[in-house]
């Protein structure tokens, strides 16, 4: 524990009852009041999240757009100035290194910013420094706090902070504005499928920002975050997880992002691959299911078809807090992936069946 890192937040968690475990090497609190108040708060209203454990790093100069069209899947010069691309950072396996947020800071394509899973951080900068095409690259993790405000409510609560121009700003665009005279951008982005935004704020000034949005959204009975609502607020969107949906093996196809995968407009790293894996036939695809019996299904249990093979895993599973229902996601043989197919989840030994469901979940 004593190695663990923590974020500019960690004592007021700690102060307000946050219950800490570790999560990617990092002390951070996994709830306050109880996951289900917290998730659905964010639903019906709105919640804080210190996110400040994401990774960021500057790619800059010439070769900027050069040197992340190689590395990632999606189309990087289609970006404008100031908007947001998820994305994928491919291995030359055609395997993903991580998933991300590619921020365009300059219209001439030659300054953006990355942020990149906590989990991923350092393999993440080794990885780009590896595959560099004569991009600047800075790995400024150290420097940036960052808070997500997700909600129906979230825009209005931002707005008493930073003023009423922040509410005009586009959803996957990004507003560099200043907090208390010191640097600070607003993304309309988030992990939660509510409207929101993450902040970039200076890490030194991370803790002020929390308390003040906490002020403003005492009306909206704003309440903080832990990540025990996110990965359930996302689970019911059928948002993928680093290390759960999505690993070094992943091909973007098999996990739905073929939408964020472009391989007729440019190249990129381990393209060859991706293509012929697809042409070849998705073996496996990942759905969305839930249990028709009861029980609650989690990471690893087994999918077994109905004349008793195994046909898939779960990769994160959760007991859904809109739904009052059992989901959860798994990678399943193309062959029983269709909405409506049935089998069972083996959950301790005992078979429980399940189907798979159009999503998201919510």
């Amino acid at each position: 524990m004593s190695d663990s890192k923590k974020t500019p937040l960690y004592q007021w968690h700690k102060d307000h009852q946050g219950r800490i475990v570790d999560f990617a090497g990092w002390q951070m609190p996994v709830q306050y009041v109880g996951i289900k108040n917290e998730h659905q708060a964010v639903r019906e209203r709105a919640g804080l999240f210190d996110v400040s454990h994401m990774g960021e790093i500057l790619v800059e100069g010439p070769k900027a757009l050069e040197t992340l069209q190689w590395l990632t899947s999606n189309d990087v010069s289609k970006l404008k100035e100031y908007q947001a691309q998820y994305t994928l950072l491919m291995n030359p396996d055609g395997g993903i290194v991580d998933d991300m947020i590619v921020y365009c800071l300059d219209k001439n394509h030659t300054k953006f910013l990355l942020c990149v899973n906590a989990a991923n951080e350092a393999k993440d900068w080794e990885f780009i420094q590896q595959h560099n095409k004569g991009a600047e690259l800075r790995n400024v993790s150290s420097e940036w706090g960052q808070i997500a405000l997700q909600g129906p409510k979230a825009m209005e609560i931002l707005a008493r902070v930073y003023g009423d121009d922040v509410k005009d700003l586009a959803g996957f665009y990004v507003l560099p504005t200043p907090y208390k005279g010191t640097p600070s951008m607003i993304a309309r982005t988030g992990y939660t499928g509510e409207d929101g935004v993450e902040i970039f704020v200076k890490w030194d000034q991370t803790l002020n920002l929390w308390e003040d949005l906490l002020e403003a959204g005492k009306s909206e009975d704003l309440i903080a975050c832990g990540l025990g609502a996110r990965d359930t607020l996302r689970l019911e969107k059928k948002f993928p997880l680093y290390g759960q949906e999505l690993t070094d093996a992943t091909n973007p196809y098999s996990a739905g992002l073929g939408w964020v995968t472009k391989p007729k407009a440019k190249d990129f790293l381990g393209r060859d691959k991706v293509l012929a894996e697809k042409e070849a036939g998705i073996k496996q695809k990942m759905i969305g299911f839930e249990l028709i019996e009861k029980g609650v299904p989690r990471t690893g249990y087994s999918l077994i078809s109905f004349d008793n093979q195994e046909i898939g895993k779960v990769t994160s599973g959760t007991m859904s807090p809109s739904l009052d229902r059992p989901i959860g996601i798994a990678y399943i043989d193309a062959g029983h992936s269709e909405v409506g197919s049935e089998f069972y989840v083996e959950i301790r030994s005992r078979k429980v069946k399940a189907k798979v469901v159009k999503t998201p979940f919510v």
